[in-house]
């Protein structure tokens, strides 16, 4: 296969497929620190030509170097020949004419979603304008249930964060209610624990058990410990609703995180196991970001984005109720800047739900990056524009805990009032039925719930 391209008097040419995609992802500042990235605009402009030109086949025939790893094997063993006809002749180029085509509607591209891997998803994003990426996202639909049901079309969910920098069980129910109040918390509410232990991550189950059903709300929780802490406490018979863990797109990466793929699905199957949701429910939650298997040297020498999107393939074999991607957390070495931010986010999430799965994002960055809260406010538009399944809320926007900027519990308002997009139908009831929301519900109220509630000590 010769990858090879003219531009502007200069022939550019790149050894393997992996190269190619590289140099043809807009900049940002991880693969340039990588040594990954173009040489310039002008070789990165010349890489996208090529690539365009390149049959969706070649990424059948060419599996990117990465031996005896088993994301690679599960993604071959994902590929539906059948599902990838309809698009099997087109080029990259080819293919994104044909996303944006009028005539696709999100019904045809939920139908190929096994049909395309990863790497045909990313390869085509590298080409694709932002507004590109909002218009197809758009068009999709990927709906997911446990208690209420997340991904309808014109709807976005939020995450309530109450996350507490001692785990302290009181600090965790306040910051919970604080943020139903503001009608945040239907995708899920999840914490992440400061500690990983099996009695602490058994009490944070219970407070979240506690707050869920006193107050009769139609969502589910999550701690986000590891999963194998999630085991031992299913095991003790915790009150798990949801079981998480950081995935990437290699199995060095995954490795690093301490998890193999028959854990996972020793995850899924215990999680199932205890029969807290109805028959067919979604109970596993993923987050991904790019960046991560750059910063653990597990990569395999693809740019960041590349190998980002090949975590999806291990997030979609479980059949998620949430994937999000952390977009900002790592920090400017991996995306420098608000538009490195902006531009990574709407590729992550067009990526994902081109996948098949009920993408969110992570709408946040790291205090020493070169962003601030307008650039935050701008992804969270255009996500909603593009159909994003769910976001993150934190208090303030301030996660105290991890030493993050996020969005606020203030921001669900905005999503709602508007952008118009309201939560989970049944959450959204439950919002009328409470008066949250409305004048009828006061901020001192937060001290009554929790005078009422029966927390487990800290």
């Amino acid at each position: 296969m010769k990858l090879r391209a003219d531009i502007g008097g200069q022939r550019f040419a790149w050894p393997s497929l992996k190269v190619l995609l590289a140099h043809a992802t807009p900049h940002r500042s991880g693969d340039a620190l990588a040594g990954l990235a173009a040489s310039g605009p002008v070789e990165r402009i010349a890489a996208q030509y090529c690539l365009a030109d390149l049959p969706l086949q070649a990424f059948l025939d060419d599996v990117l170097e990465v031996d005896g790893d088993d994301v690679t094997e599960l993604i071959f063993a994902q590929h539906d020949a059948v599902a990838f006809a309809p698009v099997s002749h087109l080029t990259v180029g080819g293919l994104r004419g044909w996303l944006l085509d009028p005539a696709v509607t999100g019904d045809t591209l939920h139908a190929i979603r096994f049909g395309l891997t990863p790497e045909m998803v990313a390869a085509v994003s590298k080409i694709m304008r932002n507004q590109d990426l909002i218009a197809v996202a758009a068009k999709i639909e990927v709906i997911t249930r446990f208690r209420n049901t997340i991904g309808l079309r014109g709807h976005v969910s939020t995450r309530n964060q109450p996350n507490h920098p001692s785990d302290d069980s009181r600090g965790i129910a306040l910051s919970a209610i604080d943020g139903l109040l503001m009608g945040t918390g239907d995708a899920v509410i999840g914490v992440n624990p400061a500690t990983d232990t099996v009695p602490d991550y058994i009490r944070i189950c219970e407070v979240l058990e506690v707050i869920r059903t006193q107050l009769n709300i139609p969502t589910q929780h999550c701690l986000l410990g590891h999963v194998s802490t999630a085991l031992a406490a299913m095991e003790q018979n915790a009150p798990v609703d949801l079981v998480f863990q950081s995935v990437a797109g290699s199995q060095k990466a995954n490795a690093g995180f301490g998890v193999t793929l028959p854990m996972l699905e020793e995850a899924h199957q215990a999680v199932r196991g205890l029969g807290r949701a109805p028959e067919g429910s979604n109970l596993m939650y993923f987050e991904t970001g790019q960046g991560a298997a750059l910063s653990a040297e597990a990569h395999h020498g693809m740019d960041q984005q590349t190998i980002e999107t090949r975590a999806y393939a291990v997030a979609r074999q479980y059949n998620p109720l949430l994937v999000n991607t952390v977009v900002g957390f790592i920090g400017p070495e991996y995306l420098a800047d608000g538009k490195e931010i902006i531009r990574a986010g709407l590729e992550d999430h067009f990526c994902g739900k081109l996948l098949g799965l009920p993408m969110g994002v992570d709408v946040c960055y790291t205090n020493h990056s070169y962003a601030d809260q307008d650039d935050m406010d701008l992804l969270l538009t255009v996500l909603c524009a593009a159909g994003v399944s769910f976001v993150i809320t934190v208090p303030g926007a301030d996660d105290i805990m991890l030493n993050y900027q996020s969005l606020s519990y203030q921001d669900a308002g905005f999503i709602r009032n508007t952008l118009q997009r309201p939560p989970a139908p049944e959450f959204a009831k439950w919002m009328e039925d409470m008066g949250v929301g409305t004048a009828d519900v006061q901020l001192p109220q937060i001290e009554q719930v929790l005078g009422q509630l029966r927390l487990p000590a800290a």
